[in-house]
C-alpha cells in the first residue's frame, strides 16, 4: 500500500513578514500553505492509500478561525478524495486542561468521512480503516495527562517519564501480538526518540519531553514508523540520514520527515521534505519528496577589527544580491563600541532591498579592562574614582554619567553620615 507521511505543519508561524493585500494572509503563514498545498496535491495525483499527519498543525493550542480554515480547506480535499486520513495530536494541538477540545477536535466532532483525529493511543486494524495495512496511534502525552493518569503528583518527573514508557511498551506489544501477521503495520507517534538529533523546534517545543526508546521503534514487526514532533528529517533506524540513499535503510524505516517550511534561523540549512513510501509486510520502500520553492533563511557573521570601510565590509559579507532575492537574511555584527556611528544601517538596508525581510543584529564589544595612568595603583583609587573609570571604560554618554556619578556621590555620603 501507498502512505504518505507528513508532520510538523505549524500553518500559522507567522514570526517574519507582512501581509497580503490579496488574501488578507501573512506571507509567511502562505509560505507554509504553499508547501502543504503540494502535499496535498500529491496525495490525491498520485492516489495514495493512506495520508498520515504526525502533528503540530499549528504553533500553538488556539489558533485563530482563519487559520483553521485554511488547514480544514485542505484537508476536505483529502476528504472528497476519499483517501482515509489520520491526524495525531502533537504537543501545540493539545491542551493542557482535562477535558479541553484538541485544536483538531472539529474532524472528529463532525465525523468528517475519511479523517480520523487520533487523540489517545489507538490500534485502527485493516476492517477499520478499509484498506491492507494496521495503524497503531500514540498522540502526544502530556505531563499532566501523565500525571493524573498514573495519580503521581509527588513523585520525581524522571520517574513518571519511565513509567509511561515502560506502559507504552506494554500497549504496543499488546497491540502488536493480536494483528494478522501478513498484513504491514505501520506505528505514527508524536514525541521524541532516543537517538534522535534535534533542531531549532528546541525555540517551539512546550515543556519537557517524554522520550520513546529505540527498542520500541525499531520493531521487526513493525513495517514503517511515522513520526512527527522533530524538525530535523531523519532516518533512526540506519546510517546518517541520506534520502537519495535507499539501501541505507534498515527495517523498518523510523522517519522524522521535519517539518514542511523553515520555522527560524535554526533550520536554515535544512531542506524540507514529506514522505511517499510502499509500504509491504517486511519490506518496505521510502521516497523523500523535496519541498522546493521553500522560503531561504540567510545569516552572516562579521567582526570588525578595523574602522575603514566598515559598510562595504558588511555588505560584503552577505551573499550577492542575487541570492538575497525574497530570503529572510540576518546580519550579526560584533565591533567595538566607538565603531557605531561608522555603520550605515539605511545603506545596508538598500542593499537588502530585495530580501522579504532585513535584520541587522548589532553586539558591540565593550572594553572591560580600565588603563590606570603610570604607577597608579586600583587600592588607592576611592569608590567614586572607581565609578568614574568603569563610566569611561563602558563609554557611558558624558551627561549621565555626570547625572549617575552625582547620585553615587549622594548615596556614599548618606552612607558614611552619623545617622547613616
Amino acid at each position: 500500500m501507498k502512505l504518505l507521511h507528513f508532520a510538523d505543519a505549524h500553518i500559522d508561524m507567522a514570526n517574519y513578514g507582512r501581509h497580503d493585500p490579496e488574501s488578507g494572509l501573512p506571507f509567511r503563514v502562505l509560505d507554509f500553505l504553499k508547501s502543504l498545498d503540494v502535499i496535498i496535491d500529491t496525495a490525491i495525483d498520485e492516489k495514495v492509500d493512506l495520508v498520515i499527519f504526525a502533528g503540530d498543525a499549528y504553533k500553538d493550542r488556539t489558533p485563530a478561525p482563519t487559520f483553521q480554515r485554511e488547514w480544514g480547506r485542505r484537508i476536505m480535499r483529502l476528504s472528497a478524495a476519499k483517501i482515509p486520513t489520520l491526524l495525531l495530536i502533537g504537543n501545540h494541538d493539545l491542551s493542557p486542561s482535562a477535558g479541553r477540545a484538541n485544536a483538531l477536535h472539529e474532524f472528529d466532532t463532525l465525523q468528517v468521512p475519511f479523517v480520523r483525529v487520533i487523540a489517545k493511543p489507538t490500534l485502527l486494524t485493516a476492517d477499520e480503516l478499509g484498506i491492507p495495512v494496521h495503524v497503531i496511534g500514540l498522540p502526544w502525552v502530556s505531563r499532566s495527562g501523565i500525571m493524573a493518569a498514573l495519580g503521581a503528583d509527588e513523585t520525581p518527573l524522571d520517574e513518571i517519564y519511565t513509567q509511561i514508557e515502560n506502559r507504552l511498551t506494554e500497549l504496543v506489544n499488546k497491540y502488536l501480538e493480536k494483528l494478522d501477521p501478513h498484513l504491514p503495520v505501520i506505528l505514527t507517534a508524536h514525541a521524541s526518540v532516543q537517538g534522535a538529533a534535534f533542531g531549532a523546534e528546541r525555540m517551539v517545543m512546550l515543556g519537557a519531553d517524554l522520550v520513546l526508546p529505540g527498542s520500541l521503534v525499531r520493531d521487526s514487526r513493525l513495517d514503517y514508523v511515522a513520526l512527527g514532533h522533530i524538525h530535523k528529517p531523519q532516518n533512526l533506524n540506519g546510517p546518517a540520514f541520506d534520502p537519495q540513499d535507499h539501501s541505507a535503510y534498515q527495517h523498518p524505516p523510523v522517519i522524522y520527515p521535519g517539518s514542511i517550511e523553515r520555522v527560524d534561523f535554526g533550520e536554515a540549512r535544512d531542506d524540507k521534505f514529506f514522505i511517499v513510501a510502499n509500504v509491504q509486510r517486511g519490506h518496505t520502500e521510502v521516497e523523500w519528496r523535496k519541498l522546493e520553492h521553500v522560503r531561504p533563511f540567510i545569516q552572516a557573521y562579521i567582526k570588525l577589527d578595523s574602522d575603514e570601510h566598515v559598510t562595504s565590509k558588511l555588505k560584503a559579507a552577505l551573499p550577492p544580491s542575487k541570492k538575497l532575492k525574497n530570503a529572510i537574511v540576518k546580519l550579526t555584527v560584533e565591533y567595538p563600541r566607538d565603531f557605531e556611528k561608522l555603520i550605515n544601517e539605511t545603506e545596508l538596508r538598500e542593499h537588502c532591498a530585495d530580501s522579504f525581510e532585513f535584520h541587522l543584529v548589532k553586539r558591540p564589544q565593550i572594553e572591560n579592562r580600565v588603563r590606570l595612568a603610570e604607577g597608579q595603583n586600583i587600592a588607592s583609587l576611592s569608590p567614586l574614582e572607581l565609578l568614574e573609570k568603569y563610566w569611561q571604560a563602558n563609554h557611558t554618554d558624558s551627561a549621565e554619567a555626570d547625572l549617575l556619578q552625582k547620585l553615587a556621590a549622594d548615596v556614599l555620603s548618606e552612607e558614611n553620615s552619623p545617622e547613616g
